[in-house]
């Protein structure tokens, strides 16, 4: 019999990601939310948190990039190991994402020399970056991609997930996405609706969006919507509470159309509406209209 797999515990949270990716908006948002938060600690000394009589009596945060005087991925492993050891709790990996050209943008934008090629090009430090974290994204607990955030809404991203683990609650993410844009990172269910009739072939319904009546009233107009619909509805009320078993403090689910305007809007709005009437706790994101809206 297999021994179980321990739930990480977001009492401690390391917080890591490629740096222009809002590791540093992280942690200040998880010390405005009441935890220790500690930056750029060298690695060797994180254990001393733990080994002695003043151990922390507060939920901790800390902050671990590539800038770390003695960081490697293998060494960060080994010190989640012996954290679990010392602290007694299964330590939390939060990763930050963000696409490498988003990256290279903001460091246009900023004009900052890039921590990992000082005398070089952005580029290049930016890929030499996502190469030594890579082990680490594969195994985060929680991975968050800011490629579409601003800083708000990456605040409310983090709120969401560490409000939510403080109540035990399972919190929700329902969102939109255009397939023509790719795939969401970091999302747990995906739905693609682009079967259902699109408002997009009405001139009059053009320019809206699924949150307007008549583009809800056109998707649902189409004789599959009823029972797709049912059936995603009943198969997230039906894995919710399996998810919440196994300690899982977010979800996200994602409907995906053509142009991520009408029809994925439609569902995402609809599925958020009906958990929400259910009392559980849902953010809704539209991914394509964030990015027109930030133009």
């Amino acid at each position: 019999m297999m021994a179980p797999v321990p739930i990480p515990d977001i009492s401690l949270v390391l917080v890591t990601g490629p740096a222009g990716a809002g590791r540093s908006t992280a942690i200040n948002v998880l010390e405005d939310l009441g935890y220790e938060a500690i930056d750029n600690m060298p690695l060797g000394l994180l254990p001393r948190l733990f080994d002695g009589p003043t151990r922390p009596s507060h939920p901790m945060a800390l902050g671990i990039d590539t800038r770390n005087r003695d960081f490697s991925t293998t060494t960060l492993q080994e010190l989640i190991i012996e954290l679990r050891t010392l602290s007694g709790t299964e330590p939390a990996l939060l990763y930050l994402d963000c696409g490498a050209e988003v990256l290279l943008r903001r460091y246009s934008e900023t004009r900052r020399r890039h921590p990992m090629a000082r005398g070089e090009t952005p580029e290049l430090g930016i890929q030499r970056d996502l190469e030594l974290l890579a082990p680490l994204r594969d195994r985060a607990d929680i991975l968050i991609d800011t490629s579409d955030l601003n800083v708000h809404q990456l605040r409310d991203e983090l709120k969401m997930w560490f409000s939510a683990s403080e109540t035990g609650s399972l919190a929700l993410s329902v969102q939109s996405f255009s397939y023509k844009r790719g795939l969401p990172r970091g999302v747990d269910m995906i739905f693609d609706c682009r079967f259902l009739n699109n408002p997009y072939w009405v001139q009059a319904l053009r320019t809206l969006d699924g949150r307007d009546l008549a583009v809800q009233d056109h998707v649902r107009g189409d004789a599959r919507y009823a029972g797709f619909f049912d059936r995603v509805l009943d198969l997230s009320r039906m894995l919710l509470p399996a998810f919440a078993e196994e300690g899982k403090s977010h979800l996200s689910i994602a409907f995906g159309c053509t142009g991520g305007q009408h029809r994925s809007v439609t569902l995402a709005e609809a599925l958020a509406k009906a958990l929400a009437a259910d009392g559980r706790q849902v953010s809704i994101r539209h991914r394509e209209l964030e990015r027109r809206q930030n133009g």
